[in-house]
C-alpha cells in the first residue's frame, strides 16, 4: 500500500510539472506566397494551418530571408513587406512558434522564392551611383549616374526609374555617352520628403536593345547617405590684430544647426602653409599671425547626431584678409600695367615691321617711258626747228619752197 501510494503522488507531481500542451505537434503554416507588390517589394503571406491545436498557447511566426540580404523577425501577423534588390531573385522560408509560458516549440520551416529577372547575363547597368541635394526647402533634385554592363550590345538604350515610399517615377532626362547610351538621369524635383531619416529609395534600371535581352538592375540608398549637403550660407571673415573671426549660417536644410559639422580651409599666403580644421558650431575664433594674409573657404556635411552623414558641400567662394592684402592687389594691378605696356609696344614694333614689309612688296609705280619710235623722226625736226628761234631764218626762203617743205613735213 505504501508503494502504491508512492506512485500515485509521482503521477500527481509529474501532471503538474508539465505545461498544458507540452505534447500539441506544432504545424507549419500553410499557403506561403511572395508577390513583387512594387519596385524592390516583395510581399510574403501565409496562412495558419487549420490543424493546429492551440490548447491556450500563442501562436507567432518566424520570418527568415535568406537572400539577397539575411535578415530574421518573428511576427505575430500572417503578412509581411520587404524591400529588396530583386534583380538576383529572392528566397524567404517562414514557421510557426507555439509559446505557452516560458515553453517555445516550433514547426517544420515553408520556403518560397522568386526567380532571376530575366536577361543576358553582363548586360545590366553597373557602377550605378546617385546623389540627392535639396534644391530649396521642401524639394529635393536626384541625380544618378551609370555605366553600360561589358556585355551590353552596342544599340543598348537604360532607362532609369526610381521609387520612393509608394511613388515610382520614371527619368524625365536622360544624358548620353559617346556611343547615344543613356548613362545618367536627372531628376529637378521628386517626392522625396528631405527632413527623411533611414528611409530608402530604389533605383530601377532596366534596357532594351535589338540583339539581345537587356537584364534589369536594382539599388537600394538610404536617402541620409546619398544627401550632398549645401553650402553654408552669410560667411563672414574678419582679422582683428592677431585674431581671425569667422560666423556663417547653417545650409539650406530642414534640419537644425547643431545637425551640421564644418570643415575650414585657412592658408597662409605669406609662408604657404596650409590648415584644415572639424568645427562643430557655426562660428570659431582662431590666433594667427597678424602680418600675413589668409585665404578662407568652408564647406559642411550633416553630422552622425541626427542622421547618417551624407557628401560634403562643395566649397564656399574664397575669402582674403591680411594686412598685405592691398600690397597684392597693388603687385597685381603693376603687373597688369607692365603686362598691357609690353602688349602694346610689341604691337607697335609688328605694326612697323608691317609697314615696312608693305613698302618692299608694294614699291610706287615709276612713269612709263616712251617706247614707241616716231615714224617721221626727220620731218618732225625741221617742224621742231622751224617752231624754234630760227624761225626767221627759215621764212626767208623763197616763199613757194618754204611753204612746200613746210606743209610736206608738219601735216
Amino acid at each position: 500500500m505504501l508503494a502504491s501510494g508512492m506512485q500515485v503522488f509521482l503521477l500527481l507531481l509529474w501532471t503538474a510539472a508539465t505545461p498544458q500542451g507540452a505534447g500539441v505537434q506544432v504545424l507549419p503554416p500553410v499557403n506561403f506566397t511572395l508577390t513583387v507588390s512594387a519596385l524592390a517589394q516583395v510581399l510574403l503571406h501565409w496562412e495558419p494551418n487549420p490543424a493546429q491545436e492551440q490548447n491556450n498557447s500563442t501562436i507567432r511566426y518566424d520570418v527568415e530571408i535568406l537572400s539577397p540580404v539575411q535578415e530574421e523577425y518573428d511576427t505575430k501577423r500572417t503578412r509581411s513587406v520587404r524591400t529588396a534588390a530583386l534583380h538576383n531573385g529572392f528566397s524567404a522560408r517562414v514557421r510557426s512558434l507555439l509559446l505557452q509560458g516560458h515553453l517555445q516549440r516550433s514547426s517544420a520551416w515553408v520556403e518560397g522564392n522568386l526567380p532571376p529577372l530575366p536577361g543576358a547575363a553582363d548586360t545590366s547597368a553597373t557602377n550605378v551611383s546617385c546623389v540627392t541635394h535639396v534644391t530649396t526647402p521642401g524639394k529635393v533634385s536626384l541625380c544618378c549616374t551609370w555605366l553600360p554592363g561589358r556585355g551590353a550590345p552596342e544599340d543598348t538604350k537604360y532607362f532609369l526609374f526610381y521609387r520612393y515610399e509608394a511613388h515610382t517615377e520614371e527619368c524625365p532626362t536622360h544624358s548620353k555617352d559617346k556611343r547615344n547610351r543613356n548613362t545618367e538621369c536627372r531628376f529637378a524635383n521628386t517626392q522625396i520628403k528631405a527632413g527623411g531619416i533611414g528611409k530608402l529609395i530604389v533605383i530601377h534600371i532596366n534596357g532594351s536593345s535589338q540583339r539581345a535581352a537587356i537584364k534589369p538592375f536594382q539599388q537600394l540608398f538610404n536617402q541620409n547617405a546619398i544627401e550632398k549637403a549645401n553650402i553654408p550660407r552669410n560667411i563672414s571673415i574678419s582679422l582683428e590684430q592677431n585674431d581671425l573671426l569667422a560666423m556663417w549660417e547653417k545650409p539650406i536644410s530642414p534640419f537644425h544647426e547643431e545637425c551640421f559639422e564644418y570643415e575650414f580651409s585657412l592658408i597662409n599666403l605669406k609662408s604657404g602653409n596650409k590648415q584644415m580644421l572639424k568645427i562643430s558650431s557655426n562660428s570659431f575664433q582662431l590666433r594667427v599671425d597678424g602680418s600675413s594674409s589668409y585665404s578662407i573657404r568652408v564647406r559642411a556635411n550633416h553630422n552622425h547626431l541626427c542622421r547618417a552623414r551624407g557628401f560634403w558641400s562643395d566649397w564656399s567662394e574664397t575669402f582674403y584678409v591680411g594686412q598685405n592684402k592691398l600690397e597684392n592687389s597693388i603687385a597685381w594691378i603693376l603687373t597688369l600695367l607692365c603686362v598691357s605696356m609690353s602688349c602694346t609696344l610689341l604691337l607697335v614694333a609688328v605694326l612697323c615691321k608691317i609697314n615696312h614689309v608693305w613698302s618692299k612688296l608694294f614699291p610706287p609705280i615709276p612713269t612709263p617711258s616712251n617706247k614707241f619710235r616716231d615714224p617721221f623722226p626727220i620731218d618732225y625736226e625741221r617742224a621742231r626747228t622751224c617752231t624754234s628761234s630760227t624761225e626767221t631764218e627759215v621764212c626767208s626762203l623763197p616763199e613757194e619752197l618754204s611753204c612746200s617743205v613746210l606743209d610736206d613735213s608738219v601735216f
